[in-house]
């Protein structure tokens, strides 16, 4: 059990960035909530954000769940491809 913690598996990948909001779209492999401080990796780049905001087809909501896309503001830009992590 203890390994399992240290491994990080990503809750999701994100598929698009809309700059002018500042909202990453996130295609879910696991839950994410309202308050989840998440890790943004892609290469050597990645920083920290706390969820915020979460919207599913435009409406807001608590949590996603695996497999859906959902919308998530971050205060830093998150390029296509990048994964996403609870942290």
């Amino acid at each position: 059990m203890a390994e399992e913690a240290k491994q990080e598996k990503p809750v999701g990948k994100v598929i698009h960035w809309y700059d002018k909001v500042s909202v990453a779209v996130v295609k879910l492999a696991s839950a994410l909530k309202m308050g989840d401080r998440i890790k943004i990796k892609r290469g050597e780049e990645e920083f920290e954000d706390s969820v915020t905001s979460i919207q599913l087809d435009h409406q807001p909501i608590e949590a996603g769940k695996k497999g859906q896309e959902v919308a998530v503001k971050l205060s830093q830009q998150a390029k296509e491809g990048a994964s996403v992590f609870k942290a």
